[in-house]
């Protein structure tokens, strides 16, 4: 089950840990956002990081795309097994949509990766 928190260990928090996501890993896409994922190999949990860009709006509007994809994403990232990195770009359909509509699509992009 989910966990009611996000600890940093299941997030990218570094800027070598997105880097190396975007230069080894593969680039999906949905309606709502783009993911970027990586099997990092060995042991470990997955982890996810976020990237909105200043595009999407000013930053109250960022700071909501980012906390729905969150949540989203907090609430499906159990299921993986393995060690798989994530790097999420949302996109303004983010915020139009509800909240169980968006976890079905991360739930649909992550066995897209292969993980589930």
């Amino acid at each position: 089950m989910p966990a009611a928190v996000f600890p940093k260990s299941r997030r990218l928090l570094k800027r070598k840990e997105f880097r190396r996501v975007y230069d080894e890993g593969a680039r999906l896409s949905s309606a709502s956002f783009a993911v970027f994922h990586l099997n990092r190999g060995g042991e470990g949990q997955a982890r996810a990081g976020f990237s909105v860009p200043k595009a999407l709006g000013k930053a109250v509007v960022r700071n909501r795309l980012r906390r729905r994809l969150r949540e989203a994403v907090r609430l499906e990232l159990w299921r993986i097994d393995g060690p798989w990195d994530f790097v999420f770009h949302p996109r303004k359909p983010v915020l139009e949509i509800s909240m169980p509509a968006l976890r079905r699509e991360v739930e649909r992009i992550l066995a897209k990766c292969g993980t589930s």
